[in-house]
Order: C-alpha cells, then sequence, then structure tokens
C-alpha cells in the first residue's frame, strides 16, 4: 500500500492599501480625543491556504506619515519629543500569535518596535471574510481593535495642565480596517 502526503500550501496576501486604513485616538486636554492616521504603512499575511486562523502578519509603518489634520502638531509629533522620525524611519510589527477566540473574533499577538524599543501587544481582530472583486482578485478583509501605552515606546512627552490633569493621555487607541490581496499560493 503507498502512502500518499500532502503539504498544506501556504498562502500570500498583500496589502491593499486603496482599501485599507490605520488610525488611533488620544485624549487631549482630558475631554475629547484627536484622531490621527499613518497614510503610508505595508503589510503582508501568510496563511496556510484560505484559513485565517494560520495567519502569520508582518507589517511596517512609515512614522512620517502620521497625519492629524494640523500640520503643527504633526510636526511636533515627528519630532525627537515623539516618533523622532529623523532617526526612527518606521514602525514595525511583527506577529508572534493568531488564535480564534469564537465566530469570525481573534486575538493577534505580536512585537511592536518603536524608536528601536520592541514590546508584545495584542490587538482583537475581527475577520471581515473572503470575497472576489469585479476583476476576479480574491480580497480577505480584517477589523484590528487595541490600545497601547505610548510611554512603553518613549513617547513621552506631555505637559500638566492647571486644573491637575495632563495634555496628552498615556493610552492610544489603535484601529484599523486592512484588506489583502491573494497574491499566491505555495509560498
Amino acid at each position: 500500500m503507498e502512502t500518499v502526503t500532502t503539504t498544506a500550501r501556504r498562502t500570500k496576501w498583500v496589502l491593499d492599501p486603496a482599501h485599507s486604513e490605520l488610525s488611533f485616538k488620544v485624549k487631549h486636554l482630558m475631554i475629547t480625543n484627536v484622531r490621527g492616521e499613518f497614510n503610508k504603512f505595508n503589510a503582508d499575511v501568510t496563511t496556510i491556504g484560505d484559513d485565517p486562523s494560520t495567519a502569520s502578519v508582518h507589517a511596517i509603518i512609515d512614522t512620517d506619515s502620521i497625519s492629524t489634520n494640523d500640520e503643527s502638531r504633526d510636526k511636533h509629533l515627528r519630532s525627537a519629543d515623539f516618533f523622532d522620525v529623523e532617526k526612527h524611519e518606521k514602525i514595525v510589527f511583527e506577529g508572534t500569535s493568531f488564535k480564534k477566540i469564537k465566530g469570525d473574533h481573534y486575538e493577534l499577538i505580536g512585537i511592536l518596535t518603536m524608536k528601536d524599543i520592541g514590546k508584545e501587544v495584542k490587538f482583537d481582530v475581527e475577520f471581515g471574510g473572503i470575497n472576489k472583486d469585479p476583476w476576479g482578485n480574491q480580497k480577505a478583509g480584517f477589523s484590528i481593535s487595541g490600545k497601547i501605552n505610548r510611554k512603553d515606546w518613549g513617547l513621552n512627552w506631555n505637559a500638566v495642565l492647571e486644573t491637575g490633569g495632563v495634555l496628552v493621555s498615556d493610552e492610544v487607541r489603535i484601529t484599523g480596517d486592512l484588506q489583502f490581496l491573494k497574491k499566491s499560493d505555495d509560498y
């Protein structure tokens, strides 16, 4: 009797930047949120077949692409007080675990590196599904959310308010809606 061995096919998915966004919000004056986004980032996902529970995730964000719709604030965020983009051009995320929680909900854990500091972070992920676009390309969609403490990466600048609070909260909430194009099987 002959034994047949099957090898699982790995699939490479690449970011569709025209249909993806990565944003954040942080409390300002402890009373409202300031929202911003990174306009230049890239990510890829490798899966076994089309099974999202096998996802391996890698992302790179261009720190100079930060935008909060206020050029003065953006310039400050690019300075050494925050991202120090002249010395630290990229933020890197390397996924270490992607596990199914329930239904289309997953937990993504990985190492987020900013300003040469790598820390483990956790994101909640909702898998939106897989569908074909009008041109026959297979696409997969994910929504992510999570929060980090900016001081863990040396983003320490702040100002104390007269009332005793601070100008900028330490907690930063991160959200993303990401669409990926199936690039190839047997990657």
